[in-house]
């Protein structure tokens, strides 16, 4: 009586040793993930990766959202001033169009910055990792100004070959700093910005300053409450 092989385990025909049938001739992808608050070098980092990638001879693509407009439309800047050129997308899904089919197919590693901005950053990572075995490295905010999770970053933490966690210098005290401080009144979570509006903070300057930024909202809210009725006012008159 024959034994059952499972056609996986058959080997092609040819050299006797070859690809299994049903297996991919893919190479297979990686993700890597740089996450840490604003002035970490986070970005310093991801170009760090992506040109040691390109030094070793494999093709690269650098991705960065088209929402950051802080320092140059096509390329990816540092805070330091190091560029290098990329494309700026609304989404990620619409890389491979935008591309090309062939030259996305020959592309070994592709570098996103600022990937707390991209809603489909999972489902792009999973597609170009998983299935089309590209390199992925990403850098990107894993808090907002408040501490919470910021966009869909923490997400690939489960699907990542490597994480690591970057750390700034606390503006206050010089001590590791964790976090990211919002300076102005603004509420809203993605406000771009550079050292005018955030600063990286310790855990206790990040609770003491968090404290003042709120005691001064309130300050203030009620002077622009009266500013503006005053307003209102001189317009009633004239």
């Amino acid at each position: 009586m024959s034994s059952f092989k499972s056609p996986l385990s058959l080997a092609t025909s040819g050299d006797g040793g070859g690809d299994r049938v049903g297996l991919s001739h893919r190479a297979s992808g990686e993700v890597h993930v740089i996450v840490g608050p604003m002035f970490a070098g986070k970005t310093t980092a991801l170009l760090r990766r992506v040109k040691a990638e390109s030094n070793g001879g494999r093709s690269v693509a650098m991705i960065k959202s088209s929402k950051d407009t802080r320092y140059a439309i096509n390329s990816v800047v540092t805070h330091d001033g190091t560029k290098f050129p990329c494309w700026a997308l609304p989404n990620l899904m619409s890389f491979r169009q935008k591309f090309g089919a062939d030259a996305y197919d020959k592309l070994d590693v592709i570098g996103i910055d600022e990937a707390q901005f991209f809603d489909d950053l999972y489902d792009f990572c999973c597609k170009a990792a998983d299935l089309d075995g590209k390199i992925i490295v990403i850098a990107g905010l894993d808090g907002d100004y408040l501490r919470r999770s910021f966009g869909s970053v923490l997400n690939i933490i489960p699907i990542a070959d490597s994480i690591t966690k970057l750390t700034a210098r606390c503006e206050l005290c010089g001590k590791r700093a964790f976090f990211t401080l919002r300076k102005t009144g603004e509420t809203k979570t993605e406000l771009i910005g550079g050292s005018d509006v955030y600063m990286p903070v310790c855990r206790q300057h990040y609770v003491n300053g968090q404290a003042v930024v709120e005691a001064v909202q309130n300050v203030l809210k009620p002077c622009s409450k009266i500013q503006s009725d005053s307003h209102m006012e001189e317009v009633v008159v004239v």
